[in-house]
């Protein structure tokens, strides 16, 4: 009895959580697209002084050295423009999709401040929709078969125990 209700609330418990994914995802996808304008912001900005002065992107980082200063100008910006790069590439592979091929892409959602800055205002809601719901019953079900097995596995060696003194 205690064993069922545990399965059933960890179907419950599923069921709600993967039920907010499809939210989740639009956020996050909305974060992203503005991170990505950010950063375009400043790649344009450093290639239009790159090209005033005559230099393509990668000229333009080399010419940043000779003191401390400028060393770490230069990281800084290289890892700005690999950011970007990373970040707009996840935009390409989520923007315009539905919640089924975002949840395909979900690696695409990775960037952790991105992640962090959409659960900071993420504000879970009851799913009404055709995506909620199908979530919301592909995570009960997940949810029940995880306590289920767990509770199996907890419970193998007390059963191979009863057998063997009977």
């Amino acid at each position: 009895m205690i064993a069922r209700v545990l399965v059933l609330a960890g179907g419950v418990l599923g069921g709600a959580s993967a039920s907010q994914f499809p939210e989740f995802a639009q956020q996050y996808t909305q974060r992203l697209g503005g991170a990505v304008d950010a950063l375009g912001e400043v790649v344009a900005d450093f290639d239009a002084s790159a090209a005033d002065a005559g230099l393509t992107r990668d000229a333009a980082l080399a010419e940043l050295q000779g003191s401390a200063f400028l060393d770490a100008r230069r990281q800084d910006m290289t890892r700005t423009f690999e950011r970007y790069e990373s970040l707009q590439a996840d935009l390409t592979k989520l923007e315009g999709t539905g919640p089924f091929m975002r949840a395909y892409h979900a690696t695409s959602m990775s960037d952790p401040d991105v992640a962090r800055a959409a659960m900071e205002t993420f504000e879970p809601a009851v799913p009404l929709g055709m995506a909620g719901l199908t979530f919301a019953g592909s995570g009960f079900i997940a949810g029940l078969f995880a306590i289920w097995a767990t509770l199996k596995l907890l419970m193998w060696p007390l059963r191979r125990r009863a057998g063997t003194a009977a």
